[in-house]
């Protein structure tokens, strides 16, 4: 399914392009400002952004140079009114895909992403999120929200192997199978125990991060 975040003030506009989408199995998340976009982004990383460029709290090209110093591949296409075509193809220099100008098809708005789609690919395969935590897999990079945080191997694996189950707990013995016997290195519990605790302390001891009791761990959104 297509995760897609649509960045629209407008309620009845946001309403019919949801609904059509939703029909075409879209799973669509409405965000009636810029900083409540930019809140829903640094918690979980969608497929596609359709962008409005003009919001009550500003353009959207700031947003779309915020989401592309983060995100660099996610694709973005601005939804605008006529008149402010000029600055849209400005705004496509500075990260944006695509733009649609208002009022529009929604048959053609389908068409469009779907073309965006077919040339990006579904990027947002290469991060992985829980919370404020974020790992962007083709970058070998973990991030505290906006902050980087700098691993250890065995921790970046540990933190990979949790999110990749997330919403699963994950048994030692899985962990210690996966995180290291596949590599050759045969260690005992206590390296997991340590390990997890360098983790967490890295991540700022997160609540998303859970120990189930004589199991293994979890990684599960509380937000």
């Amino acid at each position: 399914m297509v995760e897609l975040y649509y960045i629209e003030d407008d309620p009845g506009i946001a309403l019919i392009v949801k609904e059509y989408l939703e029909q075409k199995n879209f799973k669509v998340t409405i965000c009636e400002t810029l900083a409540q976009a930019g809140q829903a982004l640094k918690e979980h990383v969608p497929t596609l952004v359709l962008l409005d460029w003009n919001m009550p709290d500003g353009h959207g090209d700031g947003l779309c140079q915020w989401i592309r110093r983060n995100w660099k591949e996610l694709p973005i296409i601005f939804l605008t009114v006529r008149g402010d075509c000029a600055d849209i193809v400005s705004g496509l220099g500075n990260g944006a895909d695509d733009y649609i100008v208002k009022p529009f098809e929604l048959e053609i708005l389908h068409s469009r992403i779907l073309a965006l789609l077919r040339r990006t690919g579904n990027v947002a395969k290469q991060y992985l999120s829980c919370d404020g935590i974020r790992m962007d897999l083709n970058r070998h990079a973990v991030f505290h929200h906006l902050e980087e945080i700098f691993l250890s191997e065995a921790e970046y694996q540990l933190l990979l192997c949790l999110m990749q189950n997330k919403g699963k707990t994950v048994t030692r013995e899985k962990i210690l199978e996966q995180v290291w016997d596949a590599n050759g290195n045969y260690v005992n519990n206590n390296t997991l125990t340590v390990t997890m605790k360098r983790l967490r302390d890295r991540l700022h001891q997160p609540e998303c991060l859970k120990t189930v009791r004589s199991v293994g761990y979890r990684m599960e959104d509380t937000l």
